[in-house]
């Protein structure tokens, strides 16, 4: 909760000058704003090679790291080409995107501030069945097999 209440503070600050007379909040403000308190990066393009201590090692350089996640499939445990780098600090993950487009482990990798993924549900579930959408039953298809 503190966070928030310092995120609100840090963005009125920042737009408080550059709201003009209409009332509409200049978007670059607003971008600066939220970038100054995040300390998620996203960095993809990772190779397969790529695992939590190399990835904490190449940003190590920009500031205090407190994690570095590469992402695996569940199921096989290879990399998925993506993770995630926690800074301890905005300033040191603001620093960190000069890495965009930068080589590590032969690959050219791809470094943004990281977004929050949406809590709507995701995909999977459903019934199977066939490509029709029915339900797969019977000889013709149907839910009750007639």
């Amino acid at each position: 909760m503190a966070m928030f209440s310092r995120f609100g503070s840090l963005l009125r600050q920042s737009m408080s000058p550059n709201i003009p007379s209409n009332g509409q909040v200049a978007v670059t403000s607003m971008l600066n704003a939220v970038r100054c308190v995040s300390t998620k990066l996203f960095i993809g393009g990772l190779s397969y090679q790529t695992d939590d201590q190399s990835l904490k090692e190449a940003f190590t350089s920009f500031g205090d790291v407190t994690e570095a996640r590469v992402i695996t499939d569940r199921d096989t445990g290879r990399s998925r080409g993506f993770g995630f780098v926690n800074f301890a600090d905005g300033e040191s993950a603001n620093s960190a995107l000069s890495m965009d487009g930068q080589d590590l482990n032969g690959r050219s990798i791809r470094v943004n501030f990281a977004t929050e993924r949406s809590s709507a549900p995701r995909g999977g579930g459903g019934f199977g069945g066939g490509y029709r959408g029915d339900f797969g039953g019977g000889p013709s298809g149907g839910a009750d097999g007639y």
